[in-house]
């Protein structure tokens, strides 16, 4: 990883891990967490955070942020942002966050975060270039709560869904807890 990019790392997990900010997000992760029980068939809920609540103190170029909450057992498929850089730690639980750089390649690198405070950063973050495939895959034992923040505004956010059948991506926006699907 690059020093500039450690260093923004850095940065976010100072301002996550500060009892103001948890205090800020706490109901926020409540909430998705109430509406992933109240819908058995979903694999992940959702809701995008108001920028405020963080006050001056993001890095340069961060636009949004989200709360997400993927359910024990989840593998919700491989996803990219083809407009956005996507930096994520945990905030309950663990998963493992696979990546791979294109389609033809057919190795996923895992890359298993913990919540665990006493954790290594690279433990607990994961830093997503822009177009870089990425599957979200939750261990059975228990939800996985994770803090995401993107380079884009919430209502620009692009996310390509892998066609596994190997019939292309279909396009959708993430927007208050809704999803918008183009094909």
């Amino acid at each position: 990883m690059e020093p500039e990019e450690r260093a923004r790392l850095e940065k976010l997990d100072t301002i996550v891990r500060s009892d103001e900010l948890r205090a800020e997000i706490g109901p926020i992760v409540d909430r998705v967490c109430t509406a992933l029980s109240q819908k058995p068939e979903a694999l992940m809920t959702w809701e995008s955070i108001p920028l405020e609540i963080f006050g001056e103190g993001l890095p340069p170029g961060i636009r949004s942020g989200w709360i997400f909450v993927l359910r024990a057992g989840a593998d919700t498929g491989a996803e990219r942002h083809s407009n956005s850089h996507q930096r994520m730690m945990t905030l309950h639980g663990s998963g493992d966050m696979r990546v791979r750089a294109d389609v033809a390649s057919s190795t996923w690198e895992s890359n298993v975060l913990v919540s665990e405070p006493s954790a290594p950063q690279e433990r607990r973050w994961i830093s997503i270039p822009p177009n870089v495939w990425h599957r979200p895959v939750v261990g059975r034992d228990g939800d996985w709560v994770v803090i995401s923040f993107h380079t884009v505004a919430a209502e620009e956010l692009i996310e390509e869904k892998m066609d596994e059948s190997g019939a292309g991506t279909k396009q959708k926006k993430y927007v208050e807890g809704k999803v918008r699907i183009k094909s």
